[in-house]
């Protein structure tokens, strides 16, 4: 097993080293911070961000409420501890979308001006 991990680590570092190469081309022309692509691509970049977050806000979430009601099926007595462990959670994962909710409208208000 040790070997089979040492293997695909080698053949990881030999393969990124051998693409790095292929990423090195120049750009046409850079974006730079007073373009006006700058300032399009940055809220569209955002808008992904926060689409990407939520899914996998939706996702962790129910993953989550299904653990904690197989927790409480299994034993009820310790319902209390699950429910509180789960709000705990929740309030834990739902905190990344409102960070990536709060940076979005941050830039989306950096760059209100620019359009």
């Amino acid at each position: 097993m040790r070997q089979k991990l040492m293997l695909i680590a080698i053949l990881g570092i030999v393969l990124l080293s051998i693409t790095a190469p292929a990423f090195a081309q120049e750009t046409a022309a850079p974006s730079t911070p007073g373009s006006i692509e700058y300032h399009k691509w940055s809220v569209i970049a955002g808008a992904f961000s926060l689409g990407f977050a939520a899914a996998i806000c939706g996702l962790s979430q129910g993953l989550s409420i299904i653990a904690a009601c197989k927790g409480i099926a299994r034993n009820p007595g310790a319902s209390g501890q699950i429910r509180f462990v789960l709000i705990f959670g929740l309030v834990l994962i739902e905190s990344l979308a409102i960070y990536v909710l709060l940076i979005n409208l941050i830039i989306f208000f950096v760059n209100w001006n620019k359009f």
